[in-house]
C-alpha cells in the first residue's frame, strides 16, 4: 500500500507513521530521513541538495522531486510506502502522481489551540533526548528518567510555532482539498490518545 501522512506540526504524524509503517510492513519514508540518507550515500541528487543546503539556500523542488523518485526506486519500496513530509505542496503532489500514485492520504486534524499546547509545552533532554510534556513532569527543568536537564527547543516557542502553523495552513493545507477531489483523504480526529488514533487510522485503511 501507497500511502501520504497529512497534518499539521504537533498532530502525532511522525508517531503514528512509525506504527501503522510497521504494521502495514511498508518503509516510513520522512523527508528528513531522505535528505540525510541521500545526501550520506552521495547519490546524484544527495549531491546535488547538498549544495544548496551548504549555501543555506531552500533545496528546489526539482531536487526534492528528484530525490524522492530515487527513494521510491529503492527495492524496499516495492510493496508500498508511507511518505511523512512530503508532498508539502499541490505542485510536489502532482509530480507525485506521475512517479508513483499514493493509494490512500491520512490527515490527522487536530485544532490549533491543541496543538500550540503540545509544542510549547514540549521539553526535550540534553542528555538522553527523552520528550515530555511539561504536564507530565513533576519538575519542569529535570528529565523524570536521567535526572538531567530538560529544555524547550527553538522550535518549539510561541512565536515560531504561531508562523510555523501559518506555514503549514497557507502552503500544504490545500493537498486536503486536492486529495479530497480525489477520493484518496482519510481525516482522522488527531485530538485523542495515540492508541485510538492508531486504530481509526487502520480502520479507515480496511
Amino acid at each position: 500500500m501507497k500511502l501520504i501522512f497529512l497534518g499539521p506540526p504537533g498532530a502525532g504524524k511522525g508517531t503514528q507513521a512509525a506504527g501503522v509503517s510497521a504494521n502495514l510492513r511498508v518503509p516510513h519514508i520522512s523527508t528528513g530521513d531522505m535528505f540525510r540518507n541521500a545526501v550520506n550515500n552521495k547519490t546524484p541528487t544527495g549531491v546535488e541538495a547538498k549544495r544548496y543546503m551548504d549555501a543555506g539556500q531552500l533545496v528546489p523542488d526539482s531536487v526534492v522531486i528528484a530525490m524522492v523518485k530515487e527513494r521510491l526506486s529503492e527495492p524496499d519500496c516495492a510493496n508500498g510506502y508511507l511518505l511523512d513530509g512530503f508532498p508539502r505542496t499541490v505542485e510536489q503532489a502532482e509530480a507525485l502522481e506521475g512517479i508513483s500514485a499514493p493509494d490512500a492520504v491520512i490527515d490527522i486534524e487536530v485544532p490549533d489551540e491543541r496543538l500550540f499546547d503540545r509544542l510549547t509545552g514540549r521539553r526535550v533532554c540534553k542528555a538522553c533526548r527523552g520528550t515530555y510534556h511539561i504536564s507530565k513532569l513533576a519538575n519542569e527543568t529535570v528529565c523524570p528518567v536521567c535526572g538531567n536537564e530538560v529544555y524547550q527547543r527553538d522550535d518549539d516557542k510561541p512565536e515560531t510555532i504561531t508562523k510555523r502553523l501559518q506555514v503549514y495552513h497557507e502552503a500544504t493545507a490545500p493537498l486536503i482539498g486536492y486529495y479530497e477531489a480525489k477520493g484518496k483523504l482519510n481525516r482522522i480526529d488527531g485530538d485523542r490518545n495515540l492508541e485510538d488514533v492508531f486504530k481509526a487510522i487502520l480502520a479507515s485503511l480496511e
